[in-house]
């Protein structure tokens, strides 16, 4: 049986539910899915740039640590850096170890919850689009899709270099769109210098004005 790609994934939990496919509401999704829901974050642009960086990082190394029940050394080849630098994000974030250990949430159930973050945060941008009965139908079965998307996609690691490009890919598109491509106020609003945004934007492959 030929694999199925991560729209076809998407598509078979959905329709069901939705009643149609909409090929650019399963693409979205997806393409969220590729980058690793355990990496998504929503973006808020009305946050600094450094500030909502540092954010997702103890964010993500938090999803990392609950579905490595704890474990540093696991969550650093994860995430593919030394257990210094875990060990000095957990703390700056003032992460209780601890108390993911003991709480023993099950991985699935992190993975499950990241990948229907993602579907919820999807949803947002279709609500003028797909009729309100039928949104209101996938939002109170985004469990089950969820966990049917999960089973059928093994979800890879991402490291932590990676997830970070991702962020801060995501994030200076939407600051760049907010301000009609203008790099100089983008800038100033999200608090970097110019030359560092334009640098970044190079990096990233990201066009401006």
């Amino acid at each position: 049986m030929p694999k199925k790609s991560v729209e076809q994934i998407v598509d078979d939990a959905i329709k069901p539910v939705l009643g149609v496919s909409i090929g650019d509401l399963n693409k979205d999704i997806s393409e969220k899915l590729e980058k690793s829901p355990l990496a998504a974050y929503e973006i808020n642009t009305n946050i600094k740039f450094k500030d909502a960086k540092k954010q997702f990082k103890q964010q993500f190394l938090r999803k990392l640590l609950r579905v490595s029940y704890g474990n540093i050394s696991e969550v650093a080849k994860k995430a593919g850096v030394d257990r210094r630098s875990i060990h000095r994000i957990v703390k700056d974030a003032g992460i209780n170890v601890s108390q993911i250990r003991e709480e023993m949430i099950k991985p699935y159930q992190v993975k499950q919850k990241a990948v229907g973050d993602i579907v919820e945060d999807v949803l947002e941008h279709y609500k003028q689009i797909i009729h309100p009965s039928r949104i209101a139908e996938v939002y109170k079965n985004v469990g089950n899709v969820s966990k049917d998307i999960l089973d059928e996609l093994p979800l890879t690691s991402v490291t932590l270099k990676k997830a970070e490009e991702n962020f801060e890919r995501q994030y200076l598109k939407q600051a760049l769109e907010e301000n009609n491509n203008k790099i100089t106020v983008t800038a100033k609003k999200i608090g970097l210098r110019y030359e560092t945004l334009l640098r970044k934007m190079k990096n990233l492959r990201i066009r401006g004005e």
